[in-house]
């Protein structure tokens, strides 16, 4: 998994709403959380409590992506049934989350399968991580990403 102090890889991802491109997007803080699934209960809380900060993300110039390996189709239906305000990514061939070190090997019911970690890094204005949540639990997290950044 990247680290704090690292250049952010730069990358292109198709969105909801056309592409995402990181080097495009320097000049602000960039706020990237990736969810393994839309339409999840983790995953819907924690994209829904990400849109209710929109506005408070915006006004400390930051912006804020959700990266899954969903399709961009299903990122749409995601973003309407819930009302998603943030950016959504669509990283079907799981490049980004490699770059990243998100796609890792998880277990349930003593079953072990690829997947990605749920985890939110923070890169700065030009372009190197500064922070990191390797291992996100989902409540209160977004509140918890948007207080780290009034402090920097």
């Amino acid at each position: 998994m990247l680290k704090n102090g690292q250049p952010a890889p730069n990358f292109t991802i198709p969105c909801d709403h056309g592409s995402f491109n990181l080097q495009k997007r320097l000049g602000k803080k960039i706020v990237i959380f990736f969810f393994p699934k839309a339409e999840t209960s983790g995953c819907t809380k924690e994209a829904i409590d990400f849109s209710h900060l929109k506005a408070d993300f915006e006004s400390i110039n930051a912006i804020v992506l959700g990266i899954s390996k969903d399709k961009k189709e299903k990122l749409i239906k995601f973003r309407e049934k819930n009302s998603i305000t943030c950016l959504l990514g669509s990283d079907s061939d799981g490049a980004v989350c490699e770059t990243f070190g998100v796609w890792v090997e998880k277990s349930l019911y003593g079953r072990k399968y690829m997947g990605i970690q749920r985890a939110t890094f923070v890169i700065s204005e030009g372009g190197v991580l500064i922070e990191t949540w390797p291992k996100v639990k989902v409540e209160g997290h977004a509140r918890e990403v948007l207080e780290k950044l009034k402090e920097s």
